[in-house]
C-alpha cells in the first residue's frame, strides 16, 4: 500500500475523501430515518390509538399479550375481532372509516385489496431492521399481491401436506411420494376433511394444484378412486384417526393433532414427500387500510410488528407452530416440521397467483362425483 501511495501521491487524499463522503452519507441516512421515526412516534402518541381488525386467534393472543403496549404505553390498541373483510366493506358502504390495520389470513385481505381498500404497506416502513431485506427469508420481503407492496406476509410455515397417520397401524417409511397414497392397499382406509367449507386443508389443496408433478390429476384421482370418507366435524376426524377406524387422515387439524400427541394419542404427521412442500402465511398477513383514522399509530404498530421484537413476540404466542419469515431471530422453540430446510422446494401457496381455491376445488368436486358414480355401479 505504501509503495502505491508513493507512486500516486494523490491516491491517499482521494481515498480519504471517498471514506469521508461515505461516512457522511451514512450519518445523514441514519439521521433521516431516526428523525422520521421520532416524528411518527410523537404523532402516534397524540393520536393515542390504533384500531386493528383481525379474525386470527393467534394474532389476538399477540395483541392481548401486552408486548406492544409495553413498548408504546401511550398508544392504545383497539382490537375488533371478526372477519375484517365483511366488517370493513360494510362500514365503507355507510362511509365509516374506523379501521387502521387489517391483520389476519391473506385470503380476506386479498379481497380487501381487490375492493381497493388498502394503501401500500411498504410506504409505512421506517425502521432499518424492517426495510433490510437480508433479515428475511430468501433475502426478500414476501407480498401476497401482484404489485408487491400491499399485503405483507410475515409468517412462513411449512406445510408438509397435512396427511396424518395412526402410529400403531402405519409405517411412514412406506410413503415417499404423495402418489403412494393412491396405492390399492390404502383404499377405504383414509378419511379427509371436506374442503368445500373453509378450514384446514384449503391451503394444502392449492399446494397440490400448484405442484407440477401433482396438479388437478392427483387431486381428482385421490378423492375419486380411494374411497375416502369425508368429514366436517374436525373432532370426528381426530377420533377416527386415533382409534384406527381410518388410520390415515387427510387435512386433520394440525393443532388438534399436536394436542392429541401431548395427551398420548397415537397420531403423527407424515414427513416431507419428494414433490416438496408448501409455505403458508396462516394469519400472518398485514396491511394498512386506506383513509386510516390513526395513520401514524398504524405506522408505529406495523414497524413494531415487523421488527425483531414484534416477530419474536409473534412466535412466542404461536406455541411452536408459527415461524416468522425473519431469519435473524431465534427458532429453537419452533417445531422442526414448521421450519424451511435447505435444498427443499417450497411452493408459496398464498399469493396472487394461487390465492383462489377454485381450481383445486374444481378437481376435488370432480373426484367426489367420480367416487359417487363408482358406488352406484
Amino acid at each position: 500500500m505504501n509503495t502505491i501511495v508513493r507512486k500516486f501521491p494523490g491516491l491517499l487524499l482521494w481515498l480519504c475523501l471517498i471514506a469521508a463522503y461515505a461516512f457522511t452519507g451514512a450519518e445523514k441516512a441514519q439521521a433521516s430515518w431516526e428523525a422520521d421515526w421520532k416524528k411518527t412516534v410523537e404523532a402516534a402518541k397524540k393520536e393515542g390509538q390504533v384500531t386493528i381488525y383481525t379474525s386470527s386467534r393467534q394474532n389476538n393472543l399477540l395483541l392481548e399479550s401486552g408486548a406492544f403496549q409495553k413498548k408504546f404505553p401511550e398508544i392504545k390498541l383497539l382490537v375488533a375481532l371478526g372477519n375484517p373483510l365483511h366488517r370493513i366493506l360494510t362500514e365503507r358502504r355507510v362511509h365509516k372509516y374506523l379501521a387502521d390495520v387489517a391483520f389476519t389470513g391473506p385470503s380476506s385481505i386479498w379481497r380487501l385489496h381487490q375492493a381497493k381498500v388498502l394503501d401500500p404497506i411498504s410506504d409505512t416502513f421506517i425502521l432499518p431492521e424492517v426495510t433490510d431485506k437480508s433479515k428475511w427469508l430468501q433475502g426478500k420481503h414476501y407480498y401476497v399481491d401482484k404489485e408487491q407492496k400491499y399485503i405483507f406476509a410475515a409468517v412462513g410455515n411449512v406445510d408438509l401436506g397435512a396427511f396424518f397417520y395412526n402410529t400403531k397401524q402405519i409405517n411412514p417409511k412406506d410413503f415417499k411420494s404423495f402418489w403412494d397414497f393412491l396405492r390399492p392397499e390404502w383404499k377405504g382406509k383414509m378419511s379427509a376433511r371436506d374442503v368445500r367449507t373453509p378450514g384446514p386443508g384449503s391451503v394444502t389443496m392449492r399446494m397440490f394444484n400448484a405442484i407440477p408433478e401433482l396438479g388437478p390429476k392427483f387431486i381428482r384421482r385421490l378423492f375419486g378412486e380411494m374411497d375416502i370418507t369425508l368429514f366436517r366435524n374436525q373432532r370426528q376426524g381426530i377420533d377416527w384417526l386415533a382409534t384406527g377406524k381410518y388410520p390415515i387422515c387427510i387435512f386433520c387439524n394440525h393443532t388438534r393433532i399436536q394436542t392429541g400427541k401431548t395427551q398420548g394419542l397415537p397420531v403423527e404427521g407424515f414427513g416431507l414427500m419428494k414433490e416438496g412442500a408448501g409455505l403458508i402465511v396462516s394469519g400472518g398477513a398485514i396491511s394498512i387500510v386506506n383513509r386510516p383514522r390513526h395513520p401514524n399509530a398504524a405506522k408505529v404498530f406495523i414497524n413494531w410488528f415487523l421488527s425483531r421484537e414484534g416477530q419474536i413476540a409473534l412466535q412466542s404466542v404461536g406455541g411452536g407452530s408459527t415461524n416468522s419469515r425473519r431469519i435473524d431471530i431465534p427458532k429453537d422453540k419452533i417445531m422442526p416440521s414448521r421450519l424451511p430446510q435447505k435444498g427443499v422446494r417450497y411452493i408459496n401457496t398464498e399469493n396472487w397467483q394461487r390465492i383462489s381455491m377454485r381450481p383445486a376445488l374444481k378437481a376435488f368436486i370432480a373426484g367426489v362425483r367420480d367416487a359417487e358414480k363408482r358406488k352406484k355401479k
